[in-house]
């Protein structure tokens, strides 16, 4: 545990914190495991690349201010300066509230299919699957919305998104993340912002789109944005020229 968040370490070289989503508060295990270290293994070549999670159990009124906090607590205790910190998707919404509020911990800070708010379709989608969650049934089907726009294809993924949920799952400690992520909102704060930063941003995410990125980079005084064409919100931190890209601005 890093000052009881878990995490998992891989590579050699200086620390690289990477903040994920995970639908439950632990190390990955199995094939989300492999594919997590299929992403990042080539950070790992120039890093000591730290996975941390949050915590489970956490209270349903969390924030992501709160959630920050912990990971502002947990980067304190474990290193002695500030970190690169590496954020994907909702890991990215809680990366940028950590380096508003506790600029001095942030190096610098890469951000793949994320923004300072969610979208529309990301916001509603989510809270269809807070809401299947409260009400008992599995909820991963109402994240369909955010992969495609055919509703052929979003039928077809909500089986299999449904499949993946399992009978007796407690999704508890994904409603709280996802809740928390539901009342971010962090355009007024960008300027708090002072680490450089790389916003690597698919043009067809419909999790965070592009309105929403370019605001982001527009509001943090030292921020770029990387544009992949065609690529959807997964689609852009699972495309080949992510870690380059995202090397190149680390290094």
């Amino acid at each position: 545990m890093m000052n009881g968040l878990p995490y998992f370490s891989a590579g050699k070289g200086p620390p690289l914190v990477v903040l994920l989503y995970t639908p439950r508060a632990a190390n990955p295990t199995g094939l989300a495991r492999w594919s997590t270290m299929r992403m990042l293994r080539p950070f790992t070549e120039h890093f000591t690349v730290y996975i941390v999670n949050r915590p489970p159990g956490l209270p349903p009124t969390t924030t992501m201010a709160d959630l920050a906090a912990l990971f502002a607590a947990a980067i304190k205790t474990t290193f002695e300066g500030p970190v690169n910190v590496l954020a994907i998707s909702t890991g990215g919404s809680i990366a940028l509230q950590l380096a508003a509020d506790h600029p001095d911990l942030v190096d610098r800070l890469v951000l793949g299919g994320a923004a300072c708010t969610l979208g529309p379709v990301g916001r509603r989608a989510q809270r269809a699957y807070i809401e299947r969650a409260r009400q008992g049934k599995r909820p991963s089907p109402a994240l369909a919305e955010v992969v495609t726009e055919s509703a052929t294809g979003r039928r077809l993924l909500s089986g299999l998104l449904w499949m993946s949920d399992g009978g007796n799952e407690d999704h508890t400690d994904a409603v709280t993340v996802l809740n928390a992520e539901d009342g971010f909102d962090l355009r007024g704060r960008l300027h708090d912002i002072k680490a450089p930063t790389l916003l690597i941003q698919g043009d067809k995410d419909l999790v965070y789109p592009m309105e929403r990125a370019r605001q982001t980079v527009e509001g943090i005084p030292d921020a770029r944005l990387v544009v992949y064409a065609g690529r959807s919100h997964s689609g852009t931190f699972n495309d080949k020229r992510f870690a380059p890209d995202a090397l190149a601005f680390l290094l």
